[in-house]
């Protein structure tokens, strides 16, 4: 198997809904479900491949709060090669609606110091020689994600493959967020964005014909992944075919971190180097039993990497 890693935001997630109607100001508003958790993409791709019990690399850095200290605690065997910022901890709280959508509302925090050199000095690169480095959250964290170019080159003299989850761009799908976008993705192996997203960068409203924009800005061996919530995933493999696979029916408890779980399902697949289909498969499956359990679970029991 590959060697694994993941660098991005981890933060402290607060969701509470479902909400609906968007409540008037000034009054309160009960709701069913509130869960207080680790969050962020790179933190969620972490807690599922912790719940597959398989060995990687993360890198990240916490605040200097006692959040900070209880983010720390969730990954003890990676906490002590991350920096701690000066400031609060990251909070995003999640508002959940009944038809699926969520709100969020985000604090900038100790995320305001991740940098690419943070990245570097927390990953072991002769260990991760050959493996795939996973890049999220990039519009949150807008330091490191103006050093990606660093992050590029180091993973190019290790032999590593970057997938990339750019996330939504805080501003929209501005020309800036597009040439910065596409500036990456023109340096990734893998993408693994959702229909929104890869929609709004390529400027298209077909799923194929965005994942076939992104492919040609993409090295010639790339794959192209695009998630599409409870219809599945999409991917373009090297040689152009589509491959799709079907969201398993469940019952949704919430979707906040739904395509950072179905990343980890699919590049520990991937990593294994299984057909692209059942790649598919298993991302859909473990973000379709994350999204349908409370308290939430990241691997059922019989589910397997077996084709």
């Amino acid at each position: 198997m590959r060697p694994l890693a993941v660098a991005g935001n981890v933060n402290v997630d607060l969701i509470l809904g479902p909400v609906a109607p968007w409540p008037q100001p000034g009054t309160e508003v009960m709701v069913a479900h509130d869960d207080l958790r680790v969050g962020g993409a790179a933190g969620n791709t972490a807690l599922a491949w912790e719940a597959m019990g398989l060995a990687f690399q993360f890198a990240a850095n916490i605040g200097a709060d006692h959040f900070g200290t209880w983010l720390g605690a969730a990954f003890p065997r990676h906490a002590r090669h991350w920096p701690v910022s000066p400031r609060r901890t990251t909070l995003s709280v999640g508002l959940t609606h009944p038809d699926g959508e969520r709100t969020f509302f985000t604090t900038n925090g100790h995320l305001l110091d991740m940098t690419a050199r943070v990245v570097i000095a927390s990953l072991d690169g002769a260990a991760l020689q050959g493996g795939l480095l996973l890049l999220c959250g990039a519009f949150v964290t807008e330091d490191l994600a103006a050093g990606y170019g660093e992050i590029f080159d180091w993973a190019e003299g290790q032999g590593v493959d970057v997938a990339l989850d750019t996330g939504w761009p805080t501003q929209g799908w501005t020309e800036a967020a597009r040439r910065q976008a596409s500036n990456w993705l023109a340096r990734s192996k893998i993408a693994l964005l959702n229909e929104i997203e890869a929609c709004g960068l390529t400027e298209t409203t077909s799923v194929e014909e965005a994942a076939r924009t992104m492919r040609q800005i993409m090295p010639p061996d790339a794959v192209v992944v695009v998630k599409r919530g409870p219809q599945g995933a999409l991917a373009l493999d090297t040689d152009g075919r589509v491959h799709h696979a079907r969201a398993n029916a469940v019952h949704v408890v919430d979707t906040i971190g739904a395509g950072d779980i179905f990343n980890a399902g699919f590049l520990a697949a991937f990593a294994r180097a299984l057909p692209l289909p059942v790649c598919l498969r298993h991302g859909v499956a473990m973000a379709s039993h994350a999204i349908s359990t409370h308290p939430r679970h990241f691997a059922p029991p019989e589910q397997d990497l077996n084709p």
